[in-house]
Parts: structure tokens; sequence; C-alpha cells
């Protein structure tokens, strides 16, 4: 249930292990939308090629180069312009370059900062603190914003992590969860006493080195929308049915009293399918609804996990009315700086060929956590507002060619302070129920490769079960 990336990578990855262990399966893909890849949504606007969900995936993370080269698109795989890789960060009135020596999102090279203005001097001491204070080492959760204000400081968290944290999550980092998000800094704090001395000893842990010949962010000639139309031509080849435009609008399960375990899966056009196993791969939110009947507790459990919303803006302008500023790939915007912009993308400076030579398109990202009034306006003033931002921000007066506002309403799934062990006590909760699995964003990565990884940690765990089942 579920046809965006996790949902189909699940019925990809089931088709091939399936056959790999001997086990005859046969699959249904069933979304309520109908188009397919949920958030990843790509299409053409004249000569541009705009992205309004997603429009690239960490290559570090390797699952989602690997299902890449599963479907035959490595050779479609492009890298960012290496032209112009530099990176910028509002702060105090200009942009300024994203210093090196990053890790993860983690500065851990002083000079670099030094010497960029992005930090003050007495910043970039206390920032190097981290090197001799004593580490935390109790069991608590802690949230994002505590611990980084505890090793760096407040200026390096409000200026560089909080910035960078909001452009992967859309999150407010005094509710984030570390233990969710980044659990690798709980570590390098635990075993070297310090942040930055951690990261650097156990670097290739932390942050992996590039994928050789590829940078740290890929994607494809034709835009993400590539790999879905691929995952939907492969499935169905292999022999699934593909049911899209197809809301359903109950799941039912049999007591768990019974030991035969098989599902009915109710379509609004009241046609059942039935099934031995049954994938959620639906906003925790929805899938919640559809448990309500079969587990209170379970329901309850994923309600927990809020969610936030937020809307991409794409803008296209005439190459040449755009001024110096306009370099590099874009820029993150601190929230200490009041502005509703959280980021922009130069798309087509970052990205060959999404758009002609004579025009540049650039894309806005607006919302998230504690940031979401601005969605409550309609589109023109969202665009007037995003407009003002740029003007300020990076003397962007011409008018646009081309504008568009896509909204993800509760889009962003919320790694808030307890997240893990929810998922432990669902994960319980759960195993009163054989056959019946959750993926997506909402549990264990909101990024394209973790939602590729869950959909095969499902498969894997799908085919273990029906084996079971058959012996």
């Amino acid at each position: 249930m579920g046809g965006g990336i996790a949902g189909l990578a699940t019925a990809f990855w089931l088709q091939e292990k399936a056959a790999e262990a001997g086990v005859p399966v046969a699959c249904t893909v069933i979304e309520a939308g109908r188009d397919w890849g949920g958030k990843i949504a790509t299409h053409r606007a004249g000569e541009l090629l705009i992205e309004a969900g997603p429009d690239s995936f960490l290559s570090q993370k390797h699952w989602a180069l690997d299902l890449c080269a599963k479907l035959g698109l490595s050779d479609q795989l492009i890298n960012t312009n290496e032209l112009g890789h530099k990176a910028f960060v509002y702060s105090r009135g200009r942009l300024r370059e994203l210093p090196e020596g990053l890790v993860a999102i983690v500065p851990t090279r002083l000079g670099p900062f030094l010497r960029s203005g992005l930090l003050s001097w007495p910043g970039v001491a206390r920032m190097a603190l981290d090197l001799v204070l004593p580490g935390r080492f109790n069991a608590a959760d802690e949230s994002v914003a505590s611990f980084f204000r505890r090793r760096l400081g407040t200026e390096a968290f409000e200026r560089v992590v909080e910035p960078l944290m909001a452009g992967i999550y859309a999150g407010d980092a005094e509710q984030m969860s570390l233990r969710a998000t980044f659990p690798q800094f709980i570590e390098a704090e635990r075993r070297h006493g310090s942040l930055i001395r951690g990261l650097l000893a156990g670097r290739k842990g932390v942050s992996a080195a590039p994928v050789p010949g590829r940078t740290t962010f890929v994607t494809l000639k034709g835009g993400l929308g590539e790999l879905v139309r691929t995952l939907v031509a492969k499935v169905g080849a292999a022999g699934a049915t593909l049911l899209p435009g197809q809301p359903v609008v109950a799941l039912r399960a049999p007591s768990v009293r019974s030991k035969v375990w098989t599902y009915e899966v109710v379509l609004k056009d009241a046609s059942v399918v039935t099934a031995d196993a049954v994938v959620l791969a639906t906003p925790a939110y929805v899938t919640a609804e559809f448990l309500r009947p079969i587990s209170l507790a379970v329901s309850k459990l994923l309600e927990e996990i809020p969610y936030a919303s937020t809307a991409t803006i794409a803008l296209a302008y005439g190459s040449q009315d755009l001024g110096p500023h306009v370099r590099g790939f874009g820029f993150i915007v601190p929230r200490v700086e009041g502005r509703d912009l959280l980021a922009a993308t130069w798309t087509s400076l970052k990205w060959p060929h999404r758009a002609p030579p004579s025009q540049t398109l650039v894309r806005c990202y607006v919302g998230g956590a504690g940031r979401e009034d601005l969605l409550k306006a309609d589109d023109g003033t969202i665009v007037r507002r995003v407009r003002e931002d740029l003007r300020h921000i990076a003397g962007i007066t011409a008018e646009p060619t081309y504008v568009e506002v896509n909204r993800w309403e509760r889009g962003m799934p919320q790694y808030v302070l307890g997240h893990r062990n929810r998922l432990d006590r669902i994960q319980a909760a759960l195993s009163n129920f054989q056959g019946l699995y959750f993926t997506g964003a909402a549990y264990r990565g909101v990024g394209v490769p973790d939602c590729i990884r869950d959909g095969m940690d499902t498969a894997d765990l799908i085919v273990k079960y029906l084996t079971g089942r058959r012996i």
C-alpha cells in the first residue's frame, strides 16, 4: 500500500529476493493517486526540467546507486557541476561561503571558519573548546540543539549546524532527536570525549568518502522521475499487479487467535485484495488510520510521529538579468536570520541541462517545523515573499519568466525526541501480527537512499516470513 519510492523499492526487491529464494510471490502495488513516486515528481515546462520534490540523492549512501545499477540507469547518473561547487550561508547581512572542513554537518577545521567571517572570533574559540570539554555519556535522548550548543557553542550551532540540519529534515533542532537523526555524533563523543576529535578520527565511518567518480550529490539526466518510471516498468514486467488511482478504504486482519494470517485490503470501488503479507508504505498518519480497527495501541504510537509541511518554488530568470551573487550552487539561511527562505538552489548552475543557457532556474524552499505560517497564504503571496528574500539576499530584482509552487502538506516526518523508543514500542506491538510491515520515510531515514534501503530490508523480512510459512 503506497506507490512512493519506498513502496516501489519494496516491491522490486521483494520480486528479486523471492526469485532468489525460490518463493513464488504474487505482488500487488496499490497507489491512491494517479501518479507513482510520492514526493518524487519531475516534469518539463518548455525547456525547463523541474523537480517538485527531491532533486538528488547522496552518493555515499550507496543504496540508491545500487538500485540504479540494477535498473540499468548507471549511465544516466550525473554529478553536480564541478565548476561551481561552492555553497553559501546568508549571515549578518550578506552571503558568505560555507568554509571547508565540514564532516557531515559539523565544522571540524577552525582556520577556514576564522577566515570566512561566518563565525566571530569568540564563536570560533568557543567551537574549539569542544576539544577540551568533557564528554557526556548518559543514555538519555538529547535534542540536536542541546547537543551542538553543548559541544560547539550557540553561534556555531545557529549559523552552521541548524541551517544544514533544517535542509535535511525541515525540522526544529530544539525538538529533533539526536539518537534518531545523527547517532554517529553520540558515538564520536562517547569514544573520544570530543565531537571534532571523534569525527576526524573516525572520518571514514562517519562520513563515507565520495564514491569514485561521483560527487556528494548525484541525480539522473532526466530527473529523479526516471528512477520512478523505470522502477514501475520493471516491477510490472516482473509480474506485479499495479493499481494506481485506487484509494484503500480499509485494511482487515484476522483475529490474533487465528492460525491463518490472511489480510483483506478493501479498495474504494469495493473490490478486495487478499494477501498473506501487507506492507504499509504510506505516511505514518495514514497508516495509523488503517490500523485503528486492528491495533489501537500501534495506531496511537504512529499518530505521535509529527509531520512538517514545506513547499518548493521554481523560478526562471533571464540569465543576463542576474547579478554577481548568483554563483555556486546556492545558499542556506539560518533560522536566526528571520527570513522566509530556508534555502535556494541555483538549479541550472548545479545540474547541467536543467535550463537553456539563456535562462537560469532557481529552486527555493520554505516552510518546515515552526515556519509553516507562510504556507497558509496563497501561491501569489508565497512567491512575492520569496522574491523579496531573493532581492534582499542575492540582489535579484528582475521579473521571473516562469513561476511554479509545489506544496507538500505534512510531507516531512519529524524525528523528535523519543523517536527511536517509539519505533521499538511499535515493533513490540506489531509482534502480535504476522505478515504486517511498515516502510518509508517516517521511521528509519528520510532520504531517497534511506527509503530504498528500508524497502530492501522489508523485502528481506517478507521473504523470510513466507519461507517459514511454506515450511
